[in-house]
């Protein structure tokens, strides 16, 4: 079962089977078997938690590189705001537009600001969430993780998300309407590129949310692209094009909280990192906050400056780009708000994906789940992942599932050896004192030896 598109993957050959990634995986999506590391796609939210902590770089993100260019006749980049914190010494509109410039002098036709994207879907956020109060909170759903989370983790709170694409998908829009009008170009021979800052966005491309297919064709991380920008960053701030069209409240979505102090309400939620984001669904879907009117969710810590395809250090990153959005007019221009608001609407229903139901009805799951309860009673419920699964729970479940069993925790194999052991020392003694030819020698004799073998094939199957 792959439900999903996925930009995160795993080069086998790299992983050293070590359990930092199955740990940090925030729906547990992760295995350690035959010593290396497996991922269970189903489960998977792109969030890019196991590529950050793999010392061994064994966990990679699939995106594009500079070279797709080539695939167009006219490209236009979209850079997120999150790339203009990467830099030192942009403080201004001037700044910007230096960057701007230097990402056309890379073989970009023309550029389009995603914070520009970010300002029209504020002004249509504000009025949804005021004429919609049954639905308060309304979560954000410009982070895709956090919206596939909720998809396979809370379809309680699948009501509450926000049905307006994302700012990117706006952006995206714009530029190719823009594009063709520039042109006369068709549609297929313009490529609309995104600069991103994360993995779940790479995902997104291939797989939109409330949509058939998006209006952004290619991603290249701002890992591969900030050498090539800073490489001739110099040379365009000597005379840097007119090209930046958004400010302080598109440029503000880089970093956490930017979204909902963009709405102008006190009545707001923002958290960030995904550790903390799961907390906050699980107290949502508890029903333990009062009156909110808005929930911003970021999976990275510090928003998007935090992304695993950024190179700053995140709290810098964020740093930086306050100091940028003080700088800046609330809006540069106005031309990008013209889209109309039926635009932004979600035009497929975004809905639960019970990825993580054991069985296939009710009846089926409730009957797996007390097997799972019963096997989980079990273990010492130390969660230490030695067993390759990330906690007692899920070896539980994945020994339901027939794919794992009893010995693969240490625990249980110690106590087993221990029991032999110690059965296998009566015997002996006994022995010394018996005749040691009688048929009920021999047989205990084979049943030692068939107990150890078993054993040793359980702790050969995983290493």
């Amino acid at each position: 079962m792959n439900k999903f598109f996925h930009s995160v993957s795993l080069i086998e050959e790299l992983c050293s089977g070590c359990i930092n990634c199955i740990k940090r995986c925030p729906t547990q999506a992760i295995r350690v078997r035959h010593g290396k590391a497996c991922i269970t796609k189903e489960f998977c939210i792109d969030c890019g938690e196991c590529v950050r902590t793999c010392q061994n770089h064994a966990k990679v993100i699939n995106r594009d590189f500079i070279k797709c260019l080539n695939d167009f006749e006219y490209t236009v980049a979209l850079p997120a705001p999150s790339l203009y914190s990467q830099f030192n010494n942009i403080n201004n509109i001037t700044d910007i537009n230096a960057i701007l410039t230097a990402i056309l002098m890379l073989g970009f036709d023309d550029v389009y600001e995603v914070a520009a994207g970010a300002e029209v879907v504020t002004a249509a956020t504000k009025d949804y969430v005021n004429d919609h109060k049954e639905q308060w909170p309304i979560v954000s759903t410009a982070c895709p993780s956090v919206v596939r989370l909720i998809r396979v983790r809370f379809p309680n709170l699948i009501d509450h998300l926000l049905p307006l694409h994302p700012p990117v998908e706006i952006a995206a829009a714009a530029a190719r309407k823009r594009a063709m009008e520039k042109t006369g170009l068709s549609s297929e021979k313009i490529g609309i590129i995104f600069i991103s800052p994360c993995s779940s966005k790479v995902a997104y491309i291939k797989e939109p949310l409330g949509m058939e297919k998006s209006s952004i064709d290619r991603a290249i991380g701002i890992t591969d692209i900030y050498p090539l920008i800073l490489a001739h960053l110099q040379e365009a701030s000597l005379s840097p094009l007119d090209l930046a069209i958004a400010g302080r409240v598109g440029i503000g979505w880089g970093r956490s909280s930017g979204e909902a102090l963009a709405l102008e309400t006190d009545e707001y939620l923002s958290a960030d990192g995904i550790e903390n984001v799961v907390h906050v669904l699980e107290d949502l879907e508890d029903e333990k906050f009062g009156d909110l009117r808005f929930i911003e969710l970021d999976a990275c810590s510090g928003g998007c400056v935090g992304g695993v395809l950024t190179v700053e250090n995140p709290f810098i990153a964020k740093t930086k780009l306050k100091k940028l959005k003080e700088a800046l007019p609330k809006r540069h221009t106005e031309e990008h708000r013209e889209m109309s608001y039926d635009d932004l609407y979600w035009k497929v229903d975004v809905v639960y994906e019970p990825v993580f139901q054991l069985g296939d009805n009710f009846i089926e799951s409730v009957a797996l789940m007390n097997q799972v309860n019963n096997i989980y009673e079990k273990f010492p419920k130390l969660d230490c992942g030695i067993c390759g699964a990330p906690t007692c729970k899920a070896l539980a479940e994945d020994i339901v599932k027939g794919n794992a069993n009893e010995n693969q925790c240490i625990h249980i194999l110690k106590q087993q050896i221990h029991e032999i052991s110690q059965d296998a020392t009566t015997f002996a003694n006994d022995s010394a004192i018996n005749n040691t030819n009688t048929p009920d020698y021999i047989a205990r004799l084979k049943k030692y030896i068939n107990q150890i073998a078993m054993l040793d094939n359980d702790l050969n199957r995983e290493e």
